[in-house]
């Protein structure tokens, strides 16, 4: 029988999903917006715009939302309890203003989950494109440059992307499962399984909450009151090794964490998708990582590839180790996750 306290040999659910499973099939994770629905969204945010309110005050009641909301609870539900991610199509986002869209994706955010700080400046919305940043830099985040990211986790429950913009090449999104990894690692080396749930610094690349350390130390794997929950970026983590103080990874942590790179990078296991202009596209970073492939972006700035995200704390998620209040400063369920620093002011640029 196997110890409740301990993980299963095997995790069996919907978000331990493999690519042969979800591949041939797109109609399992990618949906369509109606046209009743794209017009319940616009009419939303023109009655928002008509009233000259910032961003930052949208809410449930200010961006008011009735045939949707089916769609958007089934969504969270999915999220929280399913595969782990969805894709919704079909937005004219081409005919709308930067303002425009950010205002119908974060009022869609608003019914999903509360919108947290993706940096040290307190950006609720934040955005992806290549802004020449090194991508050697130690204090780099990597969303910042065309090179290819690694799979990763981000640090808050729902990570929600709006596509505005494709590159000319490239940057195609990756999914994989967090479970499916850990699966497949525990059927090759159980004992490099466990070394993933020893305290592994990961760099907090200069966003440093007021009394917290350089970096936070929370297991690749954790698990906790039945869930295995993921928390990864390997690029933050070899570069913690930097902080004298930071555990150390011995050759054998590093064999796991090899092999943990080499298993989501397996085509086997995960899915790849390209994202078009108008694409939404939420997933769960307790179940899944995700990843972006290197691009090149069309030489008119105005053509750029251009993404708009939303990290979310969401309502009825699964609880968390007290561990990740290092890093997501609370671990209240539906009022978590985030970047926050001393005296950061939450904005909304645009």
């Amino acid at each position: 029988m196997e110890n409740p306290s301990s993980p299963p040999s095997q995790i069996i659910g919907p978000s331990a999903w493999t690519s042969e499973e979800l591949s041939s099939n797109e109609n399992e994770w990618l949906t369509h917006f109606s046209q009743e629905e794209i017009n319940e969204l616009e009419d939303a945010a023109d009655h928002f715009m008509s009233k000259g309110h910032g961003i930052e005050v949208l809410s449930k009641e200010t961006f008011r939302l009735s045939s949707l909301l089916a769609k958007l609870n089934a969504l969270k539900s999915e999220l929280t309890n399913g595969r782990g991610f969805e894709v919704i199509r079909g937005l004219p986002v081409n005919k709308y203003s930067t303002e425009k869209a950010a205002i119908i994706f974060c009022g869609i955010g608003t019914h999903i989950g509360s919108a947290r700080s993706q940096n040290a400046m307190g950006h609720i919305l934040g955005h992806v494109r290549d802004v020449g940043a090194d991508a050697n830099d130690p204090n780099s985040r990597i969303y910042q440059t065309s090179e290819r990211q690694t799979f990763h986790t981000d640090s808050a429950d729902v990570v929600g992307l709006f596509c505005l913009k494709e590159a000319k090449e490239g940057g195609d999104s990756l999914l994989v499962s967090t479970a499916s990894i850990y699966n497949e690692l525990n059927k090759m080396r159980p004992d490099l399984t466990k070394l993933l749930f020893d305290p592994i610094a990961t760099d907090r690349r200069g966003e440093v909450p007021e009394g917290e350390k350089p970096y936070f130390e929370i297991p690749v794997f954790s698990w906790y009151e039945g869930h295995l929950t993921g928390m990864y970026q390997r690029q933050y983590i070899d570069s913690a090794q930097r902080f004298e103080d930071a555990m150390r990874l011995s050759d054998r942590h590093v064999e796991a964490l090899d092999l943990f790179d080499t298993l989501a990078n397996d085509p086997r296991l995960h899915i790849k998708m390209r994202l078009q202009p108008g694409d939404l596209q939420f997933v769960h970073n307790h179940s899944l990582l995700h990843d972006r492939t290197g691009f090149l972006d069309w030489p008119e700035k105005e053509n750029r590839r251009h993404l708009l995200r939303l990290w979310l704390s969401v309502e009825g998620d699964r609880p968390l180790p007290d561990c990740f209040k290092q890093r997501f400063g609370s671990i209240e369920i539906g009022d978590r996750g985030g970047i926050i620093i001393k005296d950061t002011v939450p904005t909304i640029p645009l």
